[in-house]
């Protein structure tokens, strides 16, 4: 592999120098002489696969990296080489001159806290002021995040909150100490498309106002084309290329960045009319999902109200085709695609493979249970979907114990084996692979386990639910090419649910876009994405689309 020279030394200019930083875990080095530099007011983007050392990198220079070995230099100015600091100086380091934000905020804000209070306590510590001055303080900030309401949110829970406003809350507490450098650990990958662009915008005006510096990672090529200045490209613990985002983006030198750069999806599916009189996996006319909810006051001590989740949905999904399903969180995407699995009851006329569902008493009838070997689901985190106590084999094999009951485990491990080698996973490749557990594979190995689980009971449907917005870029690319084979080969339906604006472009033949529980607007992929009609619909492509289009 190539040397990367150093970025440009800066002197006195630059608010921090990495220079040959070294991190090794049990002897094993994963970051190998990493060097560069991070300006007063700079947005530097550190991008690179899973594996590729960024966050390691970022972790290693507050010393956060556990029990790593760590080596090399790390000058803030004004606090000389972090990675030499005694304990006690760089804990005044950590969360004061440099503060960080993760990427999701559910797992790094405390359940038992309300938002105000955890931003109030930053400010305790760090700013020393009294608890009646850091309440109100944590208001100010959770109000200059764009939280509506502040005095109010305050007193949330994160449960209580939505993934933007948690993310927001998140970026409070960060800032409560007034930071000079942020690190911002994929802080925008669990968020819809519209969201991603409001914290992008955030950040950058909260950067502006307190002239402090931010130090991204992240593997969303698009969200750094947007936000920052300069990009420093990871390959495996090695630096291979960085420079202004324009001059890398524009003519990248190294063979690895060109590969990130030109990973999108790319559309391969079957195109053409759909034969009139083939019964559709799915089809729905007027679908009506409700939950119940409390009444205040006397009234609700003897009946419940009513909150519409999806309201009046017509579709209709033939075999071998996508439906792409868009909106943001709230919109009642995950709702409609509970109640085409069954697992939600609704109103209204709904039939999956011709057949309606026994609902709402008989959910569990010998019917239903029928009926759901047509319908699979794959979801959009791999590694909170698998049992981490399941071998593959029991994993993959879960559908065939309940539907083919009559399969000895002779005839089970061998159909298993053959799902496997069907969605690129082989004994060869892997050896001892039915007896491995989920923690053993790579993020898109994983969701391939997923995909195989989902397919091994040969259903006609797979409803996809974010089925790659967790992966990198590059792996996002493989998934979908295998997710298009698999369509062709066994004429599967698949219900795409998805802020990705660019694999409904790859992966649908026909759009809903949906807001507030309602279909605003639908058609064909091209009609929709080209030429969208209804002013939310057009938000959520222009959000999407790349800088200077």
């Amino acid at each position: 592999m190539s040397a990367i020279p150093p970025s440009p030394a800066h002197g006195d200019a630059s608010l921090l120098q990495v220079r040959d930083l070294r991190v090794a875990f049990g002897g094993k080095q994963v970051v190998h002489g990493v060097s560069f530099d991070v300006r007063p007011g700079e947005k530097l983007a550190l991008v690179g696969e899973s594996g590729s050392g960024k966050t390691v990198t970022a972790l290693s220079l507050l010393r956060l990296g556990g029990d790593a070995s760590i080596a090399g230099e790390a000058l803030l100015q004004g606090r000389g080489d972090l990675l030499r600091l005694p304990e006690r100086e760089l804990r005044g380091v950590r969360g004061g001159d440099i503060a960080m934000i993760f990427q999701e905020p559910m797992t790094a804000l405390n359940p038992l806290m309300s938002v105000g209070e955890q931003v109030a306590e930053v400010l305790r510590l760090k700013q020393a002021l009294t608890p009646a001055q850091s309440a109100q303080a944590a208001i100010e900030l959770i109000a200059s995040t764009g939280i509506p309401e502040p005095a109010r949110r305050a007193q949330s829970f994160p449960h209580q909150l939505s993934g933007g406003q948690r993310q927001r809350a998140m970026i409070a507490m960060a800032l409560a100490s007034r930071p000079r450098l942020l690190l911002a650990d994929e802080p925008t990958t669990a968020l819809d498309v519209t969201l991603r662009g409001q914290i992008l915008e955030l950040l950058s005006d909260l950067q502006r106002q307190t002239g402090m510096a931010v130090l991204l990672i992240t593997h969303d090529l698009q969200l750094v084309r947007r936000f920052a200045d300069r990009v420093a490209v990871m390959e495996q613990g090695h630096l291979v290329e960085q420079g202004a985002v324009a001059q890398v983006f524009g003519a990248p030198q190294h063979d690895y960045t060109r590969r990130l750069i030109n990973s999108l999806p790319q559309r391969d599916v079957i195109e053409g009319p759909v034969p009139a009189e083939e019964v559709p996996a799915a089809q729905a006319q007027g679908l009506r999902v409700t939950y119940p909810v409390p009444i205040p006051g006397v009234r609700g001590w003897f009946a419940k109200g009513e909150f519409v989740a999806v309201r009046d949905v017509a579709l209709r999904l033939p075999q071998a085709r996508t439906l792409g399903v868009v909106g943001e969180s709230g919109s009642g995407k995950s709702t409609l695609a509970q109640a085409l699995l069954g697992l939600l009851p609704s109103h209204g006329a709904l039939q999956v493979a011709g057949q309606a569902w026994q609902q709402p008493a008989q959910r569990n009838s010998a019917h239903n249970q029928a009926l759901r070997r047509q319908v699979q689901v794959v979801f959009q985190d791999p590694f909170s979907s698998l049992s981490p106590r399941m071998t593959v084999a029991e994993i993959v094999g879960e559908g065939l114990r309940v539907h083919e009951g009559a399969l000895t485990p002779e005839q089970q491990r061998t159909r298993v084996s053959d799902i496997l080698a069907e969605v690129g996973l082989a004994e060869a490749q892997f050896p001892g692979l039915l007896d491995r557990y989920p923690h053993e594979f790579s993020g898109g190995q994983r969701q391939r386990l997923a995909i195989a689980r989902a397919l091994i009971v040969q259903p006609r449907l797979l409803v996809l639910d974010e089925p790659t917005s967790a992966l990198d870029v590059t792996i996002q690319q493989q998934v979908l090419a295998l997710l298009q084979r698999l369509q062709k080969e066994r004429a599967l339906a698949y219900l795409l649910i998805t802020h990705d604006v660019a694999v409904v472009a790859a992966m649908a033949h026909e759009v809903l876009v949906m807001k507030d529980g309602e279909v605003v607007e639908s058609g064909s992929v091209q009609q929709v994405l080209q030429a969208p009609r209804h002013p939310y619909t057009q938000r959520l492509v222009a959000a999407a689309a790349p800088v200077g289009a």
